[in-house]
């Protein structure tokens, strides 16, 4: 028996049914849209029409900047430093605006206005969700108006007595010489940019600081570029006995070594052995964080450090103001040298004496690269002075007497015209205020002569030169120069050649001013 199997039937899909959407009319221009998915019965060009996303969101706001120091206020009461259409200015432009927090902000950026109108403007595109289903993207501008508004630590600045610590830099020496290359450290390193006020005094400045933290930065300035030592004390101003919240007011007394550039100094016997063995009659030639000292007759250097020197300190036995001119008549290279320092003998002659004995006087010296027979040299008259020190008279006391010289020479001495108008550099200076007493007028001649002094060591010292920032003179300044140069030319033709010797400075070694890094266009 057998069975019989049904033939395979294909069987055909069926047709697909074609769905139509439920159309309808926009309600607002008549458009046909999906009525399923549309919201409000809107097409989306009436959606972006009708609907504002940036509803409750501020178009017009206020900024405060303080005019002193060019920063911006952040509510509540912090102040920030923002420079023009930069990003840290458009995330507060942004934060000023109540609203912002509701929407999403996709792009935001500044729109140019005129330096002087005193506007900032923003465009803003943020994106929302109108209605279910149907997000919006719109832009908007924003106008802010910049406003004046002194901030705290400005307005401290301009009264007085509001001061929270103060560094007092003294320097008992007759000359204000240490204090002028310290004034250009200060101004090379920016290291008085926190101060609210400088104070010319007696002896030395005083810094005043709105913060205790600021006066310790700065004498940390100065331990680390001059031998000092420093001296803290406080003053109690206020104190609230509720919550025991006291305000003191600090002082930092900074004392500086007695001691400067080109001064002869006796150390006592025993630091003297100590350092070295050094001849206790030596030449300070430098003055760093430590003291520099110098043997002309040996040329061995001897370093005396801060704590070390106030360990058991000492002043100078002669200043640069007690030194002497003489002539050079014979000079001879002893073929020793050490860095700049060549030593030689010689024979010199007080110019005093020229045309009236034939004194002269036999010394060694460490000038030997520089000096020339017939040139001028400043120096230490030793022989017939007496010097009330009591380092010196232990040296004379001791076998060591035989080693003190007649003469010690410190350094050559360039002829110059009274008034050096060509310098082709500058220094800047601080603006300091001066104490209740005004200067003298012999007390301002002593500091232009001071000053004047300073200027020819810079040019005539080049590892001086190297720590300090020369600026170009000002063009306008130097045509005035070269033209009072002109008038005067008959007069001071025969001063011209004496300048010839003197040391100038190389126009590679100056920086330009900002100032003169201005464009500007030729009429």
């Amino acid at each position: 028996m057998s069975m019989d199997l049904d033939a395979p039937v294909s069987i055909a899909p069926l047709p697909a049914i074609q769905k139509n959407g439920a159309t309808i009319l926009c309600c607002n221009c008549g458009a046909p849209i999906d009525g399923t998915s549309s919201a409000g019965a809107l097409c989306y060009d009436c959606v972006k029409l009708t609907v504002d996303i940036s509803e409750g969101i501020q178009r017009e706001a206020t900024l405060h900047i303080c005019r002193d120091c060019e920063r911006w206020l952040q509510p509540p009461a912090h102040w920030i430093t923002a420079a023009p259409e930069s990003r840290e200015l458009l995330a507060l432009c942004l934060r000023k605006l109540r609203g912002l927090t509701k929407v999403r902000i996709i792009d935001a950026s500044f729109i140019w206005t005129e330096p002087h109108s005193r506007r900032v403007k923003v465009k803003i595109t943020i994106q929302q969700e109108a209605f279910q289903g149907t997000i919006l993207q719109q832009t908007f501008e924003v106008e802010y108006v910049v406003a004046y508004h002194q901030c705290p630590d400005c307005a401290k600045s301009f009264t007085a007595n509001t001061w929270r610590a103060v560094v007092q830099v003294r320097q008992k020496v007759p000359h204000k010489r240490t204090f002028l290359y310290l004034e250009q450290l200060i101004l090379k390193h920016s290291a008085h940019k926190d101060t609210i006020n400088i104070k010319e005094v007696k002896d030395g400045l005083d810094f005043f600081y709105a913060q205790r933290n600021h006066a310790e930065k700065f004498v940390d300035f100065l331990t680390s570029v001059a031998p000092v030592r420093s001296k803290k004390s406080q003053e109690l101003i206020s104190m609230d006995i509720h919550t025991s919240t006291k305000s003191y007011k600090f002082s930092f007394s900074v004392e500086l070594v007695p001691i400067c550039k080109d001064d002869l100094v006796c150390l006592p016997i025993k630091l003297a052995k100590s350092v070295g063995n050094i001849s206790p009659l030596t030449l300070c030639y430098r003055v760093g964080t430590a003291l520099n000292l110098l043997d002309p007759s040996t040329l061995q250097t001897a370093d005396v450090s801060t704590p070390i020197y106030w360990r058991s300190p000492f002043t100078s036995l002669a200043d640069v103001q007690e030194l002497v001119e003489f002539v050079v008549m014979d000079i001879e290279p002893l073929g020793l040298r050490k860095g700049r320092f060549v030593l030689a003998e010689a024979t010199v002659a007080r110019a005093s004496d020229l045309g009236v004995n034939d004194t002269t006087y036999y010394t060694r010296t460490h000038l030997g690269d520089i000096l020339h027979p017939g040139d001028t040299v400043m120096g230490y008259h030793l022989t017939g002075t007496n010097f009330n020190n009591p380092q010196f008279e232990a040296l004379e006391e001791s076998n060591a007497s035989a080693s003190i010289p007649d003469v010690l020479l410190v350094k050559k001495f360039y002829p110059r015209k009274k008034k050096n108008k060509a310098r082709n550099w500058r220094l800047k200076r601080m603006n300091k205020e001066e104490g209740e007493m005004l200067p003298k007028k012999q007390d301002q001649d002593r500091m232009e002569r001071d000053f004047e002094m300073f200027l020819r060591d810079v040019e005539e010292d080049t590892e001086l030169r190297s720590t300090l920032a020369l600026y170009k003179a000002q063009q306008a300044k130097r045509e005035k120069d070269r033209m009072e140069g002109v008038e005067t030319a008959s007069v001071a033709a025969t001063d011209a050649t004496e300048d010839e010797d003197v040391p100038k400075i190389d126009m590679n070694e100056l920086l330009d001013e900002f100032d003169e890094l201005n464009v500007e266009d030729e009429q």
